[in-house]
């Protein structure tokens, strides 16, 4: 699958160690060991700020 915007990989996956680390949920290289709600709550809590950024105009 092609990427939109290449660059923006290397910056999601530091914004979701950021919130990840912020929520003690303990990411690596390999998640299998995490539950699914560990990942959901992360990946919830990204949206929701990427809403809030976008709804704010950053």
């Amino acid at each position: 699958m092609a990427q939109l915007v290449p660059e923006a990989k290397d910056k999601l996956a530091k914004f979701k160690n950021q919130v990840s680390t912020e929520m003690g949920v303990p990411f690596t290289d390999y998640n299998g060991d995490l539950t699914s709600k560990q990942c959901g709550s992360v990946g919830g809590e990204m949206v929701k700020r990427m809403v809030e950024q976008y709804e704010k105009g950053i």
